[in-house]
């Protein structure tokens, strides 16, 4: 058992916000913090933008692949973030909820999908000040 906090990030295809939040959680919390993410309807494969615009800043997350929203995923997770999944995403008495409203990179070219990178950033940091505090 481990002690450590483990955030699953949700949207329909797991290959652009979800993608990208881990991608950022994972840089910024290192091993402090377990990350996950999936998808109500997985795509085959990473949005390119998505993948350009955070090896932009320096991070790769080109070895993900899209996943399926699993229940047992959800069920261990301790906090869930959701991002445009809708009704497709499990509800767990005593989890922890977000939904992020962030505008959807699919189809969108790299120029497009900075801002969404940026932004989730910056949620990620929030998020990680509050489930880390500082010593």
């Amino acid at each position: 058992m481990s002690d450590k906090p483990s955030v699953l990030f949700v949207c329909v295809h797991n290959a652009g916000r979800s993608q990208m939040a881990a991608g950022w959680l994972r840089h910024l919390a290192g091993d402090a913090v377990e990350v996950r993410s999936a998808g109500s309807a997985p795509a085959e494969t990473i949005n390119p933008a998505a993948v350009e615009a955070m090896r932009e800043v320096g991070i790769d997350i080109t070895d993900q692949t899209p996943r399926k929203l699993e229940w047992e995923t959800a069920e261990s997770s301790d906090v869930i973030i959701t991002m445009g999944c809708g009704d497709a995403c499990p509800i767990f008495p005593g989890k922890r909820y977000e939904d992020w409203k962030l505008e959807d990179p699919a189809g969108k070219g790299v120029d497009a999908v900075r801002p969404i990178r940026d932004e989730i950033k910056t949620r990620i940091e929030v998020l990680l000040a509050d489930l880390i505090p500082a010593a």
